[in-house]
């Protein structure tokens, strides 16, 4: 059976055509963000019949939904702190998410050791890892496999034998975070949302009792300003929430967001060459980081430190650099990582809430709503695991506002790209492909590389690239432009950036490509936009800066 790929284009530059209806019209629900809270919320409320209009200021997942750790996990570390309802909670999300975008979520072994004066012993992981299992109802095939001192160094030879006492091996789920953002939101516009990226909230809007009636949009890409009206309006943008109350009447009142730096490293994976994801102490301050490899690159976080400074451009600084490499150090001491080994990094921030006297790595992960008096709706907390359940929460109360009988329909709901019985299912969907594309050259980690990009949308982009075959000589360049041309009419590009950065996930794991590939990809986006040169100009800028940003660490 034919595995479905997208059926809605989703362009920018069909906006102008896709606003006519948008003037005269007050819709049920505006999302304000367009990360993977926003977008989870979108769909929802698209799914269950309610019209729907989403706008982010810049790209979407460009905040927090792009510099996560890049896991859908359970959540392991909120036992040591007792939360065994949220636990659960994103345990079972995990499986949920999984069967609906088997491309971008994927099972990933992770081996805990457990070494000298960690922060756990044998028979306390043993406990934790088998309350874990049972809390998030895990599969037999990935149940929790505790290891002896042996077994672990065999699972692992770069760790430390002097400290090493014993190990676990766990499963999580590895994914593409930005990718599955945009995946959630083309479902959306397929469940018939209207999703504007690059175009930012100016002012909410009231009518004469103070309620809450939408809100002035600037428009980066159509250079304008519109109002947009709708009956409800959820402010969903992560950090920026505080940000947006302080936009209302209300102001921010009662709790407050606390903001956390989370900071990534990427290394050759020849530089760090573990054989599977590892999940450590880093025994200076009792936390735990990861070490995750990624086709030919590894990259280890997170740190978690107070975060005070311009929420539109967290940095990874020295001091975060020398935390994690010295945790690498540690762990893996025959394998030394300095700064010069360092390909790229990310630094996001956690909107967690604030709670007098805690520190960020104490404090909870869980979200919470915030109800204003003007009818606007906040949410904030929460991990990129519970997007689904936090969307619910929050449409729950916007149905009910609007007196509706509508339930949710997410659980089960495939998102694009995604319909895949199973593992096996989507492997023979791979294997099937290389054959294909062996017509236009194209290698079988190429063609694996974009099926677990895209899914089932592999196919829309293979049609692209047999389309060029006469005209692109060189292989790579004519999967690189059928890609592009893939995501400029399906996902919403709209900058070099764009495309560089959270569509292709290349400025973080292929960095040393961008140089090669961003002049043949502006001189495509050149044309099909009609830059101008100051435009041009700008597009360079930016992809320049974080390209940059990535190694400076000053």
């Amino acid at each position: 059976m034919q595995p479905k790929t997208s059926t809605h284009k989703f362009s920018v530059k069909e906006r102008a055509r896709y606003l006519l209806t948008t003037h005269d019209k007050t819709y049920d629900l505006l999302v304000i963000g367009g990360g993977a809270t926003g977008a989870g919320i979108a769909l929802d409320a698209a799914s269950r019949g309610l019209s729907v209009v989403l706008v982010e200021k810049n790209d979407f997942a460009w905040g927090t939904s792009s510099r996560s750790t890049k896991l859908i996990h359970g959540g392991l570390r909120y036992l040591k702190q007792l939360e065994l309802g949220l636990v659960r909670e994103v345990g079972l999300e995990r499986a949920i998410v999984h069967h609906n975008a088997r491309h971008i979520v994927r099972p990933e072994k992770m081996l805990l050791p457990i070494i000298e004066e960690g922060s756990l012993g044998k028979w306390s992981s043993s406990l934790a890892l088998w309350v874990y299992d049972r809390l998030a109802k895990v599969n037999k095939t990935e149940a929790r496999q505790m290891l002896s001192k042996e077994e672990t160094l065999a699972a692992e030879p770069l760790l430390p034998q002097d400290i090493v006492k014993a190990g676990a091996m766990y499963y999580e789920y590895r994914t593409d975070d930005a990718r599955l953002t945009i995946e959630l939101l083309k479902t959306a516009v397929e469940q018939g949302a209207l999703a504007l990226n690059h175009s930012e909230m100016l002012n909410f809007t009231y009518d004469e009792s103070g309620q809450v009636t939408g809100a002035a949009i600037r428009d980066y890409i159509l250079e304008e300003e519109y109002e947009l009206k709708a009956k409800q309006v959820v402010n969903a943008t992560g950090p920026w929430v505080d940000e947006l109350r302080s936009k209302d009447a209300d102001g921010v009142e009662g709790k407050r967001l606390h903001l956390s730096k989370g900071v990534h490293l990427v290394v050759d994976r020849q530089r760090l060459p573990i054989q599977q994801a590892a999940y450590f102490d880093v025994r200076q301050d009792g936390r735990m980081i990861f070490a995750i490899p990624r086709e030919n690159c590894t990259y280890i976080g997170t740190t978690d430190t107070d975060y005070k400074g311009a929420i539109d451009s967290p940095r990874s600084e020295q001091a975060d650099v020398d935390y994690i490499l010295a945790a690498c150090k540690e762990m893996f001491p025959e394998h030394p990582l300095t700064e010069d080994d360092i390909e790229s990094s990310w630094a996001g921030l956690r909107p967690l809430i604030h709670e007098d006297g805690k520190s960020a790595s104490e404090l909870s992960r869980k979200d919470e709503i915030f109800h204003a008096s003007s009818g606007l709706i906040s949410i904030a907390g929460g991990k990129l695991t519970g997007y689904r359940k936090m969307a619910e929460r929050v449409v729950d109360q916007i149905v009910k506002r609007l007196g509706l009988d509508a339930s949710c329909q997410t659980e089960n709901l495939l998102l694009t790209g995604g319909d895949f019985a199973s593992e096996e299912e989507f492997d023979r969907f791979i294997q099937l492909r290389v054959g294909e594309a062996k017509q236009i050259s194209a290698s079988p980690e190429q063609i694996g590389r974009l099926a677990r990009r895209y899914g089932a949308n592999l196919d829309l982009i293979l049609e692209n690239a047999f389309a060029l075959h006469a005209e692109v000589q060189d292989p790579a360049d004519r999967l690189l432009f059928a890609e592009l041309q893939y995501a400029l009419e399906y996902e919403s590009v709209g900058s070099l950036a764009d495309f560089f950065i959270r569509r292709t996930g290349k400025l973080y794991f292929e960095r040393a490509a961008i140089i090669a590939e961003y002049p043949k990809v502006m001189q495509r986006m050149l044309k099909y936009f009609n830059w101008g040169p100051s435009e041009l100009q700008l597009q360079m800028q930016e992809l320049q800066q974080a390209y940059m940003q990535a190694v400076d660490f000053a």
